[in-house]
Parts: C-alpha cells; structure tokens; sequence
C-alpha cells in the first residue's frame, strides 16, 4: 500500500524562523550546503496521540527545541495500519533522498503485539511518501506466526547500492531476533524474506538494533539480553553477518532499563553521541565517546523542550534547517534571548496577539535593557542594542528573505516569581538562627515520573534573591538503602546538647528517611535506614510519604507529620532520630486531603495546611485546618483555601507550601510550588514534573483566619530592606 502526504505551508512557522539560541550553543557560520544543524525524530508515548513521528532541531547536537509545537509531523492514522508509529529512524540516502522507516503499533488498541513496518521517504523532509510492509501477510511460509515487528533502521550498502532495513521479529514462543532485508528499489517493499542479522551466543532477545560504520568496521549497538540487560556492542567486517559480541556488559552508563539506542556523529568531529530511553523512568540519557567502546555522561550539557522517546538523529545543512524552520518553526519553540538577566524559562510568545514578555532578574536596568535576541542566518530584526523597556512595550520587527515583515510588542517586567531558577517543587523553608539567613530545600524536579535522585538548598538574606549552595544528598552516593524517588523533604534547626543541628527528613522509594548536619548547608550524613516505612494500623492505602516536622513553640516538644490519603502523626524524641511510637495517631482529615501537610502556630493556633487533588492537576490547591495542639482534634473551616489556581495570569497547580515567618514580626510568607509558567498547562500531566517555586504573602484575618493568598508572577518585595 502507497500514500502521498502533502503539507500546506503554515503562514505560523515563518516567524518564527526567526531566532533563537539553543541554550549556550554558538551560532554556525558554515555555508547552507555544509552539515551545521541537526534533525531529532522521535515519538512521545504509549498514549492516544503519542505514537506518532515528531521532529526537533539543534544546532549544536545538544540542545533541541521542538518543531510544531511538538506535534505529529505526519497524521499516524494516514500511514499506518494500526493508528500509530514508534521508533522513527531516518536517515540521509545515497541518491537524494531522505528514508525514514517506523514500528507500526499502537498500543491502546493493540498492546505490545503488532505485525507491520512503515517505510517512508522524502526528497526535502516535509513531504513524505509512505508504504506499509505487514510480514505475516507478506511472508507467510517463513514468519506466518510472527507478532512482533519492532524498531527497523535502514543503512546504506555501498557494495550493493541498496537500503538494508534491519528490525526485531518475535516468532511465537522465541526470542525477539535482530534481522535484515533489502528494500525494492523504489522503497515501498522488501525484495526478499529477511535473514537473520545477529545470533545471540545464549540465544537470549535483542531488539532495537543500531548500525555504525568506523574504520572498516561494522558496529552493532542494541539492547541484549545477553548477560546483564542494556545496550550491547556487536562488531563485523561485513554488514549482513559475522556479528560478535565485545562483551556480555553494557555499553550505556545506567543501571535502570534503557532501550532504544541511537547513535550519530558530531559535524566537524571525532566524537560520537550515544543515546537511549531509560523508559522506566521516563527519561532520556547521552552519552560521548571517541571510541565507540568507551562512553561518558553529559546528561548536564543536554537540554531539550519535549520529552522523546526512541528516536535518532541525523544531521543536516543549513538549507535544510531553514526549510524545516519554515515548515513547521513555532517561536514559542525556538525563540530564546541571549541575556543572562531574562528568565528563560518564563518567557511568554504569544503568536496571535504578536506579544512577547521577557520577565527579567532583580537588578535589571529596564531603561537600557538589551534581551540580546540572535537571529539565524538569513533573518534579520530591528531594534538591537539596548531599548527602554520601563515606559512599555517595545516594537521589534522580525524579517527573513522573501518573506514580509511581523512586529512584536515586547515587554519586560522584574518579577520576583519563580524564585528558584529551573525546575523545583515542594519547598520547605527555614530560618536558620545560627546564620540569620532563609534556606530552601525542595524537591529537584523537571524528571518524568518524579524520579529525581538528589537534593539541593538555596539560601537568602531577603526571601528574593537566592543562592545556589549544591547538591546536599544525592541517593546514589549517600544513602544505602535506596536511589530512587529523591521527594519532598523537611527540616528543623534544633540546639543537640547546646550544638545547633540540622534534621531533614525527606522521602525516598516512598519511605521517609533522615540525615542530619552541622550547619544549614550540610554535609548531611544519612543514617543508614528508613525512618518510616510501614503504615499506621488501620491504613491499607496511600504512600509514606510527604515528612513535616515542627517544633511547638509552647513545650519546645518537635513532631513529624507525613502521609498520603492519610495524616499521621506522631511526637520525636528528644534526639530527633525517631518517633515515640506510642503518641502516633491519625489525624481527622477530610476527603480533601491529599498530601503534603505543613504545620505552623501563630497567637494559640496551631494551623494544619494540606495540598488536595493531585501534583499534576492545574487545580492542585491547598487548604487548612486549625487546632489547639500538635496532635489535636483539627477544626476544618467551611472556606478554607489557602492558596489555588488563578487561569486569568496563566498560574496553575498551586500547591505543596511550606510558610516562614519573620523573626520578631507578625510577617508571614507562603512558600509553594506552580506548573512551570508558561509551557506547564500545554504539558498535560507531564506539567507534575515541571515545576517551579514561588513566595507571596501569607494573611490573617481579625479572627485569626487565613485569607486565601493570590499567587503572582511579581512575588514580594525583599525582606529587610
């Protein structure tokens, strides 16, 4: 079966061609006919409009931005059998021709069970001619029991001057098995059965195969389950046979599951990019390597605007990375400013109303502020330099060849919110009387599915500007019971024997553990085991998670607070190290409860604050409860929202607070977490594991009642000042 898709050019993607910085990436010089960019084709889920191809450019083979807003280049239903498409691989063709060959599965309907393979192929990336290969159907006296066919990839063999497409089969009760066939010479079929690519020496599964050629030689890169699981090495002088294993260890540089490796080299370089899905934790991992045998993380230099799943990379020219841009360029996706004083990750395009709003650092001189836009080449922009931005928007005019002029009103703002450059949640905040100063210790987020493994802190003399102190507990080198999930923690100063000590609580793998330190910023030594890891009687749900501690100012007695679906809570000892077992009770929460729970006292009340729906619901909120002691019966007021969602300023999923008072005032501040402003609501659920920390100002009422707090994009003004 043959397709032809055509695309309309959209009026939308010519802007916006139009800058752009890729993180820290310099601008290449290089003629249009010289490989100086990068083409990313990947897919995104296991979900309804997940399974499709979506493509995202770079220029320096680090960082990617996505092109049409991160949706489907090709309509899945069009092309395929099944409704949708994994796996893309797409390579550059010896005749002119680009080739792009994809699974074709979708797994709501189908599971993990499938039976066809889509070849495409393009003369200029954006028009595509597509054929579906079903090999039961095709091939039914040698794989008539075949119900799996994964992953294929295509290479050029030079000594026949024919694409070898190469993918896994699953026959039956046998493992997946690595084989090759030849593509008919229009690309729509396979001249003949496939043959058995790659013998396993144990005859165990490999799946997901990736073919390098270096000096003469054939390299295999897949994932085999050949001794431990991961991707795996095979070499040969030959394309189609001899493939031996380098060895049973794996070649990538994770413990967790990964498959889907890629690999491609950098333009004008000696050094190679491996990359695969660690799809268990929903993340993506590359690494470098000169050798093709020996390979090192540089997750850290890697940013991306879109979570990918198993994909390659190819590079391209300039031309070619213009005419995608055209394509399908969005500047909501490509546009960044050059400034170190413009909040990167809150810059709001909006292409319909042709505004764009830098907020800018504390500091900024907005009367000469320069956003240090840089074009791309072709493309042009008026004003540069520095402008005055305090009396308004500012009209920049954007122009690229051939094409009309758009102007952009662009503004800026000092806003004081987020506080925490990048992506953190569940802050909990102190002040340390050792140091006079504020410190923040929150969840290090912006990992699929929460996974996370480390912590970090932030100090400030004013609740406004904040200092980066590091890492102060990274489960993977500091805790031995467990390296996953690192959630939520809580700390209390409190004086051990005239000393004062720090105790932080925190969660991980869903238990509560404890490490304690000297001072506000560590070190923080764990102590060696879980805190809580078992459920209060009675409990059968919910997860131990979610740790508050607090000291009643009253008996200078400290408590811990944890739970989710549930409240319990229970006294500390007088070492902080463990809970008197016997004062532990569950709260009477109501249906409102989730998670989360931070407690405060103010003038005789002791106020309960809880986080109600879920982390990655734009209406996460938070709501209270008062009492007359730390474990006593709460009074839940009829309105009771502490802080919740405001659609109007694009702030969403307000929730998981922590609050801080002035020392010596009666000065309050509340301290919580926001879907990243503005891509987290266009994020779906994925809007959970991106999020940033904010403060605004935390009110009573005459009655000692907590007004519902309006969250902000300008924040507080410094504390102190």
């Amino acid at each position: 079966m043959k397709n032809k898709i055509q695309h309309p050019v959209r009026v939308a993607g010519l802007l916006i061609a139009m800058l752009a910085l890729f993180g820290s990436c310099a601008m290449q010089k290089s003629g249009d006919d010289e490989l100086s960019a990068y083409l990313f084709a990947y897919f995104t889920g296991n979900g309804p409009g997940e399974e499709a191809i979506h493509f995202a450019v770079s220029l320096d083979g680090y960082n990617y931005r996505a092109l049409n807003n991160n949706e489907p280049i090709l309509d899945s239903k069009e092309i395929s059998t099944s409704g949708g498409v994994r796996d893309p691989h797409i390579l550059r063709g010896d005749d002119g021709w680009f080739y792009m060959v994809v699974t074709d599965l979708y797994v709501p309907d189908m599971g993990w069970k499938n039976y066809a393979m889509v070849l495409l192929k393009s003369k200029d990336l954006i028009n595509w001619e597509s054929s579906k290969v079903n090999i039961p159907e095709t091939f039914p006296q040698e794989f008539a029991d075949v119900w799996r066919v994964w992953a294929p990839q295509t290479f050029y063999d030079e000594s026949t001057g024919k694409y070898m497409i190469y993918f896994s089969m699953k026959q039956g009760d046998g493992p997946d098995i690595i084989y090759y066939a030849f593509a008919n010479e229009d690309f729509t079929g396979l001249e003949a059965a496939p043959q058995q690519l790659f013998f396993s020496p144990t005859n165990n599964a490999a799946i997901d195969g990736d073919i390098i050629l270096k000096d003469g030689t054939y390299h295999l890169f897949m994932k085999s389950e050949d001794g431990e699981p991961g991707i795996k090495l095979a070499l040969s002088d030959k394309l189609t046979e001899g493939y031996k294993l380098v060895s049973d260890e794996r070649v990538d540089q994770e413990t967790h599951p990964v498959e889907g490796s890629g690999i491609f080299k950098l333009n004008n370089s000696d050094e190679w990019i491996l990359m695969y899905d660690i799809y268990t934790q929903g993340r993506y991992q590359f690494t470098k390597s000169s050798d093709l045998k020996n390979f090192s993380v540089i997750d850290e230099a890697i940013s991306m605007n879109f979570h990918p799943r198993h994909g390659t990379v190819m590079p391209i020219t300039g031309k070619e990375l213009k005419r995608l841009i055209a394509q399908w360029g969005q500047l909501d996706d490509l546009l960044e400013t050059n400034s170190p004083e413009v909040k990167q990750q809150n810059v709001v395009i909006d292409g319909i109303e042709k505004t764009i709003y830098l907020p800018v650092k504390r500091g900024a001189e907005l009367s000469a502020f320069d956003p240090k836009f840089e074009a791309w080449p072709g493309i042009d922009f008026q004003p540069k330099g520095g402008q005055n931005f305090s009396n308004g928007p500012v009209d920049y005019t954007f122009s690229m060849e051939d094409q009309g002029d758009v102007v952009y009103q662009v503004s800026a703002s000092e806003d004081h919110n987020p506080v925490l450059e990048g992506f953190y949640a569940d802050p909990d905040i102190l002040y340390s009387e050792k140091t006079g100063k504020y410190y923040i210790y929150p969840t290090s987020d912006g990992f699929m599915n929460w996974s996370g493994t480390y912590f970090k802190v932030f100090s400030s003399d004013n609740l406004v500007d904040w200092t980066d102190e590091g890492v102060i507990l990274d489960l993977k080198t500091d805790v031995s019971w467990t390296d996953r999930n690192a959630w939520a923690p809580c700390i209390i100063e409190k004086k051990i024997d005239g000393e004062y000590k720090y105790f932080y609580y925190f969660t991980a793998a869903q238990k509560i553990g404890l490490a304690v330190a000297d001072d506000p910023t560590g070190p923080f030594v764990d102590s060696g085991q879980p805190l809580i890891d078992y459920k209060p009687e009675g409990i059968t749900g919910g997860q131990e998670i979610d740790a508050d501690v607090f000291t009643d100012p009253e008996s200078g007695k400290s408590y811990l607070y944890w739970g989710n679906g549930y409240m319990a809570a229970a006294e500390l000892s007088d070492d902080m190290l463990s809970i008197k077992k016997n004062t532990l009770k569950l709260m009477n929460i109501d249906n409102t409860y989730r998670e989360g729970t931070y407690v405060i006292y103010r003038n005789g009340t002791y106020y309960f604050m809880w986080s109600e729906d879920d982390t990655r619901s734009p209406n996460y909120k938070v709501r209270y409860a008062t009492s007359e002691s730390p474990l006593g019966t709460l009074t839940i007021p009829e309105n009771n929202i502490v802080i919740r969602q405001d659609a109007e300023q694009e702030i969403f999923a307000t929730g998981h607070n922590s609050a801080i008072q002035v020392p010596g005032k009666d000065e309050w501040y509340l301290v919580y977490h926001r879907f990243t402003r503005p891509k987290g609501i266009e994020m779906g659920r994925a809007g959970g594991f991106h999020r940033e920390v904010c403060i605004d100002r935390l009110t009573f009422d005459e009655n000692g009642g907590i007004i519902e707090v309006k969250p902000t994009l300008k924040g507080i003004e410094p504390v102190g000042e």
